[in-house]
């Protein structure tokens, strides 16, 4: 069995802690360097569900996408939540280690995953790593449907093929406009509405759309806007990371159990739709 030295090496070597942006806190946050390792478990986010789940499972590494710690604190202590998620890592050897920003960017990364999930064909990044020589690193990537759709068929996709939240995909545009490229970014998406304009794609598949920069985005031009869950458009990359370390342990003869957690984490538990059919019209007074 490997060390959690080696693992994290390995992970590493996929998402170089160098290549997340300067605000984030990546990397191994708990865990004994000399500690083998012989199950996995992967996850969007370092919350409790998910590190009772790595205790059910006796895994010895959680990796998750999220930060837990992606501000200072002045404590860890067991009453406050993020303390009793250390605590209980620590008391059941579990060590926790992040890839966000990192896996962001990374070829492939979470935008690969998701666009993948979506049956898209990958063109290149949307936002190029300029220190990337192959033009394949980079945030976000365009893509291309192997056949034009409408816009409400293309959202049914989406919906069908990500993991069901309450929120749904929320949809901007013409129903029956003709989807023929789409950009795709995990996670939140608005502040890269420039570069979704200058790409000159039909549509942008992405999560937590605001109010007024989705209004302006939709003002300039006749872009369609589907908006999904943070948690949901994340997801598909836990799979996709889990495939690449089972990869590295079959050339390393390590025999990892590698899992991907299938917890709904999604902070929103329900939806309540508008009624179409009301016969007020308007906003309430």
């Amino acid at each position: 069995m490997p060390r959690l030295s080696e693992v994290i090496t390995a992970l590493e070597k996929l998402w170089p802690a160098e290549r997340a942006e300067s605000w984030d806190a990546v990397g191994t946050v708990v865990g004994e360097p000399d500690q083998e390792v012989t199950r996995v478990l992967f996850a969007v986010d370092p919350v409790r569900e998910i590190v009772d789940e790595a205790v059910k499972l006796g895994a010895d590494l959680l990796v998750t996408h999220h930060p837990l710690y992606l501000r200072g604190t002045t404590t860890v202590a067991a009453s406050t939540f993020k303390g009793r998620v250390v605590h209980t890592l620590i008391k059941n050897d579990i060590a926790l280690h992040v890839a966000h920003t990192n896996a962001d960017t990374a070829d492939p990364g979470v935008s690969d995953a998701l666009a993948g999930a979506l049956d898209l064909r990958v063109v290149r990044p949307l936002v190029p790593d300029p220190t990337d020589p192959s033009g394949r690193r980079g945030l976000g990537r365009i893509c291309e449907l192997d056949h034009p759709l409408p816009l409400r068929e293309f959202a049914a996709r989406a919906a069908e093929r990500l993991p069901a939240t309450a929120q749904g995909i929320r949809v901007a545009g013409d129903p029956e406009a003709i989807v023929r490229t789409v950009a795709v970014s995990g996670g939140s998406g608005d502040s890269l509405f420039d570069d979704v304009r200058a790409s000159g794609v039909d549509a942008f598949l992405t999560s937590d759309l605001r109010h007024h920069p989705a209004s302006e985005a939709v003002s300039h031009s006749p872009l369609a806007l589907l908006d999904a869950a943070h948690w949901a458009t994340e997801w598909p990359w836990c799979e996709l990371a889990a495939t690449q370390l089972d990869e590295i342990s079959d050339r390393n003869g390590w025999d990892l159990r590698v899992h991907v957690s299938k917890t709904v984490t999604d902070p929103w538990t329900a939806h309540a739709a508008s009624n179409p059919t009301s016969s007020a019209m308007g906003a309430p007074n």
